[in-house]
């Protein structure tokens, strides 16, 4: 069993020396998968004295992240999921401010500071607005430091007068500070309110641990020792110490598999977990990809196994393994689904079976397709593209081989191989060695650089395919693979589709080229924005873009040059006379 992420948490709240305790703190602690996918998390709000309402406020932001995030998708990782959530939160807090703006209320501001760890393998994520704190305590030889991992949103207008520049229900849209700390076994960190922060010390704080019996008795000490130090505030402290780290493997979700043995070679009548094979329809040496059919059902679908050699390369079978995991959560008609769930002996991927032929064999059938019929496809493969960016994951590897077309002309992307989940990679140790793993001649030139990729990335490929359908050729010919530095990719010229076709339009050879650019962030950012350039002529491409009048209206031109002539040869007469 690989080592799990074990935590110890304390956490202590008092209302003080007000009549009122408008502080809020919770923690969540989950079981496995949400462990790996989601990490655990430690949220704390303080809702501002003005409001009699406040600490509704407060309550409200730690409920409704601790229970939210975990209902995020597992694909997001852990800064869009808690990103989302505290903009809904923000959204609802802020329309109860203004309903209490609209009846003159000055009371019912729905207002709190916000600060929230959330520990994940290696690495903890930090969110906070307001003036709460989160610390790390470093032991030392005197006792312990204090180090500030948050900034305080708060003015001062004089000594003794200051005001919150920013927190939750404010405004209707809210920014959130956002850090990434790595962690290692041992580390401490604590959320605290200004009423206890302001009258605590570091010594406080070892002294708390040292004589404590336990976290949650250390938290109540350093409550009662800031009131004893003069607080007058609410108090509200958390503390989390970092047990022992997840090991840097692949986690449970990745290993699902692991204990099952992998396939052997597999021939026509062959029989895997109940499943006849009916032939093999791909095979290389990283994996063999099968036609089979459930005697019981009729129904057939494609078994994809993992090659024998590999089996011992970790990399490898764990991107295998998460295929079918990721082919499970994207949701698009332009996707291949997942084959029904059934108890498996072996470790394989299994996949609906769609009846018709790749891009890349459907285009040796129409070499040249027409630029409708290329943009009926590239709309459909950008559809399912956009389905993996909702889910922030990459697909690495857009080329003909991976598009099937069926019968009616539907295009699906298959192959989830090259895939990167941004959830994943968080996951990942933070010096691991990454690789291009998807085909390099329909690769974005970052790639090469050794740069992680992003939408743009996605988009470039997307251009490339397009580019190929509509011409026979690539942009930069072979040349982005073997230009592996920036000075080598600045030398790179694109070839512009109309010297390989002139019946394509200038406006749309213009949108090739900008989802083309070397340079990603010259790209368009998603793939939808370079669809919509493929059907509307872009305005910002006119003046690049104009159209010559002898392509645009022939008869036109020669009338104007057989016009322009005959002006000149009357001019002529006229000064010989």
């Amino acid at each position: 069993m690989m080592q799990p992420l074990t935590l110890s948490v304390g956490q202590h709240t008092d209302r003080g020396r007000k009549a009122v305790n408008q502080d809020c703190h919770g923690v969540v602690i989950p079981r496995a998968p949400l462990a790996a996918t989601k990490g655990a998390a430690l949220a704390l709000a303080d809702g501002i004295s003005s409001s009699a309402v406040s600490h509704v406020a407060s309550a409200t932001a730690v409920a409704a992240f601790l229970d939210d995030y975990y209902a995020t998708a597992d694909a997001w990782s852990v800064r869009t999921s808690a990103e989302k959530v505290l903009a809904a939160v923000n959204a609802w807090l802020y329309a109860q401010t203004r309903q209490g703006q609209d009846r003159a209320d000055q009371d019912c501001g729905h207002v709190c500071t916000f600060s929230a760890l959330v520990i994940k393998s290696n690495t903890a994520h930090l969110f906070h607005v307001g003036d709460a704190r989160i610390y790390r305590v470093h032991a030392g030889a005197g006792g312990a430091s204090l180090e500030q991992l948050t900034t305080d949103h708060r003015v001062w207008v004089s000594p003794e007068r200051s005001y919150l520049s920013r927190a939750l229900g404010v405004q209707d849209r809210i920014e959130i500070d956002y850090r990434a700390v790595a962690l290692e076994a041992g580390d401490l960190f604590m959320l605290a309110t200004d009423g206890v922060y302001e009258h605590v010390s570091g010594a406080d704080v070892h002294a708390a641990l040292q004589d404590a019996p336990d976290m949650d008795a250390a938290a109540c000490r350093l409550v009662q020792r800031a009131l004893a130090n003069g607080s007058a505030d609410n108090l509200t402290v958390q503390l989390v110490r970092i047990e022992s780290l997840q090991a840097r493997e692949a986690s449970e979700l990745l290993r699902q598999m692991a204990g099952l043995p992998l396939p052997p070679l597999l021939a026509p009548r062959a029989e895997l977990d109940g499943y006849r094979i009916v032939r093999e329809v791909h095979g290389s040496s990283r994996s063999h990809v099968y036609l089979a059919e459930d005697p019981h059902s009729g129904a057939q679908v494609i078994l994809k196994t993992p090659s024998i050699d590999l089996a011992g390369d970790r990399a490898y079978m764990e991107r295998f393994v998460m295929e079918e995991w990721i082919m499970g959560r994207v949701r698009s008609p332009h996707v291949v689904k997942p084959a029904p769930a059934r108890r498996r002996g072996h470790v394989y991927v299994a996949a609906e079976y769609i009846e018709g032929v790749t891009l890349a064999q459907w285009l040796r059938s129409q070499p040249r397709p027409g630029l409708d019929a290329v943009r009926r496809i590239v709309d459909q493969v950008a559809k399912g593209l956009r389905a993996f960016h909702r889910l922030e994951m990459l697909h690495q590897d857009v080329r003909p081989e991976n598009v099937m077309i069926d019968a009616a002309g539907n295009a699906r992307i298959i192959d989830f191989g090259s895939v990167s989940v941004a959830g994943v990679v968080e996951m990942a140790s933070h010096d691991e060695d990454w690789t291009l793993q998807g085909a390099a001649l329909y690769a974005a030139p970052e790639y090469f650089l050794g740069e992680r990729g992003t939408v743009r990335s996605d988009v470039f490929a997307l251009g490339v395919l397009t580019y190929f359908m509509l011409t026979g050729e690539l942009p930069y010919g072979v040349g982005i693979p073997r230009a592996a530095g920036r000075a080598a990719q600045r030398r790179l010229a694109y070839t512009p589709a109309r010297a390989h076709d002139p019946s394509i339009p200038a406006w749309v050879d213009a949108a090739l080229h900008k989802a083309l650019q070397i340079d990603p962030r010259r790209r368009y950012e998603d793939v939808a924005e370079f669809v919509y350039d493929l059907h509307h002529p872009n305005s910002a491409f006119a003046q690049r873009t104009r159209t010559p009048l002898i392509e645009r209206s022939p008869l036109l031109f020669w009338k104007a040059v057989s016009f322009g002539l005959g002006a000149a040869l009357v001019a002529d007469l006229a000064l010989r006379r």
